[in-house]
């Protein structure tokens, strides 16, 4: 019953990535624009460089305010990898048997490692 509802969220987080990923691609674009404008404001010394940067990087922060429901995509992509991640994981099975046969079993295997 676990994995169904793994695999369930699996499939609607797929979903929500791609229906997120223009987005993505648009706040990716505005943030590379935006940040190559700070670079320029700040490298050039005219004014007229600094009003022309400066337009640009308001105009790059706008469309990158526009793109934030990407941010939904983004989270998404992560539950999804954390999902896979937490799929992979082999979980240990409780030890059965005596404590102390199972503690003198690693007492050797800590002093066969250090030898």
């Amino acid at each position: 019953m676990k994995k169904i509802l793994y695999v369930l969220l699996a499939i609607v987080l797929v979903a929500i990535s791609f229906a997120n990923l223009v987005p993505l691609l648009g706040l990716a674009i505005s943030l590379v624009v935006l940040y190559f404008s700070v670079k320029q404001f700040s490298a050039t010394d005219s004014t007229l460089g600094k009003v022309f940067w400066g337009i640009i990087g308001m105009i790059a922060t706008i469309n990158a305010v526009s793109n934030l429901p990407a941010v939904i995509g983004l989270i998404a992509l992560y539950l999804l990898y954390v999902l896979y991640k937490g799929w992979k994981q082999e979980k240990e099975g409780p030890v059965n048997g005596d404590p102390f046969q199972q503690f003198e079993q690693q007492w050797n295997e800590i002093k066969n490692k250090h030898i």
